[in-house]
């Protein structure tokens, strides 16, 4: 995890050991440090809200925004949630320095954005943001492995405050998470088809959207729909990777005037996720238009492509839907304009918003129906070269449904949409189409050799389904398709031409550890009863008990161990440890072990001997795997002033290592 202002310090191990003028023990105590620190700011009483975890450029990273009342500094503080003690973060915690604006009047107040980098896979995080003072709650996340398979969840227009009734919206929404996410704990995306609100500017509307707590723990991939895009709140809620924000990806080409707008895309694992605005689609509307957004997933494709084996594009206007947006004049643009250049680029998978009810394409090649033969509902799909598939999510909220609509005589290609001959009832382009006016989501697998997309059920006709609880009909009965049921699932096989594609899974080495331990019985360091020399002093000599040290660590970091001791004690009687000296050794030669330098008693330099830390021995980077034993002779000279006892202190043995 890369932090905006640190400090790394090697970790760190400490363990103790005790030993006496005449008798003594060795004992054992931990400790682990490591990480990042950050200077401190001034005490800030902005209130903090709108707080939302999204996706990063990759993996290894994560964006947090929120909104602020005052304009102030502030961050966003990041650590390992093992390090986080009854909520207090480690000195160590990562740093982030957000960035941010003043809102919209309508919105009131700033927004504050920050992005998480560096992020290490299969760990916990967790992370607040504010300042000094004046955090914010603390929130968590988790990252798995970031190579291999894995899961993410598609949410069609929440819409929140489309039925009129904003309570029952969010409860619809807050159902529809809690319940995908119960069902598919380890998700590791959540990606929006779009229309997160019902009115762009309107932040009571917002506010409900954001409610669920599942969106500061899972990242979300947000698209603007055409409820979203008449204001700035989408672009002051949401901060997006890689973004595009140039005149031509707005639908009215000015970046600067009060509309959201831009592509991005990101790459996650072997998915390369391109995200449009398909607001903008006619340049007589003043942006780029359709050209624009192939130009820009041209570009996209060209430049990334090859990086994962997967690509697909998330937008709101379904160009292939079932119901009342199926024939919109803008619509059937977007369906002339983007099915040639999906098929030519290789895009395996669309997703879309906007209708408000499900439908999955038969594969599309070229704004055609590809295989003539392809069968309605087929469980198992084989695109040949250039054939997409295209997804309509419906409501993941219940606020608004939009019934199925009848085909017309208008052609079975292109722009048209006249019906499937296998099936009169749907257009011709769709395989599946559904409408229950019930909630459901997306699920989609990706797999090393597959995409399995299923749609599921969030909900049934019982509340909270806004639209049913407000009068409309619902065809769903909750015994024969209860929440967690099916609607339609379906495979996706990659094509692979005529050759024959290899792929072997490379784990991760074994990263290795260092550690150490005391070689055999930890007993007693005995340096056994002083003698007198010279008249003025005493001395005593033992061994410490040898040290073992192993390192198998692919990193070859450096490593050392060293010691000091405290006080010798005998009830109220004492002498310093700076009388203790040692000549460490290196008794079996390897993992780089060098001994450290001799030590003298303090008694014969005025010196501190070892009552500071001294080095037993290190390793350099670059050093050998494998292991050591490690040894030294103590040397103790008092003064003969020292009462006589048995005394008794404590060694204090620390391994750092990177």
């Amino acid at each position: 995890m890369k932090s905006s202002t640190k400090r790394q310090a090697p970790g760190s191990v400490r363990r103790r050991a005790a030993t006496g003028a005449t008798a003594a023990f060795l004992g054992l105590a931990v400790a682990l440090g490591s990480g990042m620190a950050s200077p401190a700011a001034a005490a800030d009483p902005a209130a903090i809200t709108g707080i939302i975890l999204g996706v990063g450029a990759n993996e290894t990273q994560r964006t947090v925004t929120w909104y602020s009342s005052a304009d102030t500094a502030q961050k966003l503080q990041v650590a390992p949630t093992a390090s986080v003690v009854n909520g207090e973060f480690p000195a160590d915690a990562a740093n982030f320095d957000a960035t941010g604006a003043v809102n919209i009047a309508a919105s009131g107040g700033f927004n504050r954005h920050a992005t998480i980098t560096g992020l290490k896979e299969h760990t916990a995080y967790s992370y607040r943001v504010g300042n000094e003072g004046n955090w914010s709650s603390t929130y968590s996340f988790k990252t798995q492995d970031f190579e291999g398979d894995y899961d993410f969840l598609f949410f069609g227009d929440p819409q929140i405050g489309s039925s009129g009734n904003l309570a029952q919206d969010q409860a619809g929404w807050q159902d529809t998470v809690d319940v995908s996410l119960a069902a598919n704990p380890d998700a590791e995306l959540l990606v929006s088809g779009g229309d997160q609100v019902e009115t762009a500017n309107t932040e009571s509307q917002w506010n409900s959207f954001l409610a669920p707590d599942k969106l500061r723990q899972y990242p979300w991939a947000p698209t603007i729909g055409n409820h979203d895009v008449g204001g700035k709140a989408y672009e002051q809620h949401f901060t997006t990777p890689n973004t595009d924000r140039s005149a031509p990806l707005y639908s009215n080409g000015n970046p600067a005037s009060n509309v959201s707008g831009g592509d991005y895309w990101y790459i996650y694992k072997d998915v390369l996720f391109i995200n449009l605005n398909s607001n903008s689609y006619a340049t007589s509307q003043g942006g780029g238009g359709d050209a624009a957004h192939i130009k820009y997933v041209t570009d996209v494709i060209n430049q990334h492509g090859a990086e994962a084996k997967w690509k697909v594009l998330t937008y709101h206007h379904a160009i292939y839907s079932p119901a009342s947006h199926a024939k919109d004049n803008d619509n059937k643009v977007r369906r002339v304009d983007f099915s040639d250049a999906f098929s030519k680029l290789g895009v395996d998978l669309v997703l879309q918003g906007h209708d408000h009810s499900y439908s999955r394409s038969y594969e599309i090649k070229n704004g055609q129906k590809a295989n003539p033969d392809e069968k309605p509902g087929a469980a198992d799909l084989y695109p040949g070269p250039g054939g997409v598939i295209y997804v309509t999510a419906n409501s993941a909220s219940g606020s608004k449904y939009y019934d199925i609509t009848k085909p017309d005589s208008s052609g079975t290609s292109g722009a048209g949409n006249g019906a499937d001959p296998q099936n009169p009832n749907n257009y011709w382009y769709n395989s599946v189409q559904n409408q229950e006016h019930v909630r459901t989501y997306v699920k989609v697998e990706v797999r090393n050799d597959k995409l399995v997309v299923e749609d599921i059920r969030s909900g049934t006709c019982a509340a909270p389904n806004s639209e049913v609880e407000q009068g409309m009909s619902c065809t769903n009965t909750s015994t024969g398709q209860p929440v967690g049921s099916t609607v339609d699932k379906f495979q996706v096989h990659p094509n692979h031409g005529t050759g024959q594609d290899l792929q072997v899974n490379v784990p991760n080495p074994a990263p290795g550890e260092f550690g150490w331990t005391i070689d055999g019985y930890n007993g007693l360091v005995d340096l056994g009863t002083a003698q007198e020399r010279n008249g003025d002093h005493f001395e005593a000599s033992g061994k410490i008990n040898p040290i073992t040290v192993s390192d198998t660590r692919r990193s070859l970091a450096p490593w050392s161990i060293s010691a000091d001791v405290g006080d010798f004690k005998d009830g109220d009687k004492t002498f310093s440890g700076s009388y203790l000296g040692w000549s460490p050794y290196v008794l079996d030669q390897g993992a780089g072990a060098t001994s450290g330098e001799s030590v003298a008693s303090g008694y014969d330099d005025n010196g501190k001997g070892l009552s500071v830390s001294r080095g037993l021995a290190h390793a350099d980077q670059g050093h050998a795997r494998g292991g050591a034993k490690l040894g030294a002779d103590l040397g103790l000279k008092i003064p003969d002033s020292v009462t006589k006892g048995g005394y008794r202190a404590t060694l204090t043995i620390t391994a750092l290592s990177s």
